[in-house]
């Protein structure tokens, strides 16, 4: 795994030499960035589910304000604070070390509203935990996106989960992988 641009262009992230993580490759990721490369500058981020923090990293390198970074598992987790401090980037990414569930099930508010999000959770929550995926999106359109946010969802192609909240505005599958772009659905309460 690598930054493909930006400050840190070319440099190694540490991963994990197990697959409790799903590291996105680089011709996916590239295609990815490009698509989001207007929304990067001076982007507030939250990497939910963010392994060693490839996406979030990527995102600060091309220029992005503040990552705050969720894990909860206990080897990405240090691999992830490892490559935020050889980046040395600790000044501009939060790491929030537990369940995202549990936090946004808690009072818990951002700071400010995210630019980005990416919610990139396990294949097998997909499968396992839909309403809980459901409820997550609604916490996050409800108490973290900002009005012209971004949700990046990356999941098995096989799984559908729709987000009434949600519009897609971009879809892209790599082989067994998709990835699709969301924004808020704007309704006009006047023409409903």
């Amino acid at each position: 795994m690598r930054i493909i641009a930006g400050q840190f262009r070319g440099r190694k992230l540490l991963a994990p030499d197990t697959n409790l993580t799903r590291p996105i490759t680089d011709r996916a990721k590239q295609s990815v960035f490009d698509a989001l490369t207007p929304h990067l500058p001076d982007a507030i981020v939250y990497d939910l589910f963010a392994g060693t923090g490839s996406l979030g990293l990527e995102c600060l390198s091309r220029g992005s304000r503040h990552a705050t970074f969720f894990e909860s598992d206990p080897s990405a987790l240090a691999l992830l604070r490892k490559n935020i401090v050889t980046f040395n980037v600790a000044d501009r990414g939060t790491i929030i070390r537990g369940d995202v569930f549990a936090w946004f099930a808690s009072s818990a508010k951002p700071a400010q509203p995210a630019d980005l999000v990416f919610l990139d959770p396990p294949y097998r929550f997909l499968t396992e935990r839909p309403d809980d995926l459901q409820t997550l999106a609604e916490k996050i359109v409800s108490a973290l996106l900002s009005p012209t946010g971004r949700i990046i969802f990356r999941h098995d192609r096989r799984d559908v989960l729709e987000f009434p909240m949600l519009r897609r505005v971009d879809l892209r599958d790599y082989g067994s992988m998709r990835v699709e772009f969301l924004e808020k659905e704007i309704r006009n309460s006047k023409f409903e």
